[in-house]
């Protein structure tokens, strides 16, 4: 099984931007962390972030024929990317959506999501665990803890 996880914009910046809403833990340690869980479930995983649209949507279609799901954490270009949602539509990769925080209890802005339609799942408020869980989910090892 290969996923790719995907991070929009600002998540290199875990640790440092909103603490008190994203937690303490850095981007970096998000990395090793979904590295070990993929190594323990025998998912084959790669690790994108960037800040512009442009690239993310680069690094979906690039995953066309070659990944067997995405989890994607959009960031602010959840509620704002009709391109995102559309290169997600193309490739037609099976994806869960992430989002650390729960962005249902926060903004009204932040509870509009263009990318859920392309996705199977959506997974709000379980902080970085959330990642964990998506990628269970697409490997089917749900139960296996």
């Amino acid at each position: 099984m290969r996923i790719l996880v995907i991070n929009g914009p600002n998540l290199n910046m875990l640790g440092i931007r909103e603490p008190d809403i994203y937690g303490r833990e850095t981007y970096e340690s998000l990395c090793r962390k979904i590295r070990k869980h993929a190594e323990k479930r025998g998912i084959e995983v790669t690790l994108f972030q960037s800040n512009h649209e442009g690239a993310l949507v680069d690094a979906i279609q690039q995953a066309y024929g070659r990944e067997d799901g995405i989890v994607i954490n959009p960031g602010a270009y959840t509620h704002t990317s009709i391109a995102i949602l559309d290169a997600m539509k193309a490739v037609g990769i099976r994806a869960v959506e992430v989002h650390i925080s729960d962005v249902n209890a926060r903004e009204e802005f932040r509870k509009v999501s263009y990318i859920r339609a392309a996705c199977e799942k959506t997974i709000s408020g379980h902080g970085t665990d959330g990642y964990l869980e998506a990628m269970d989910y697409l490997a089917g090892t749900e139960d296996r803890k």
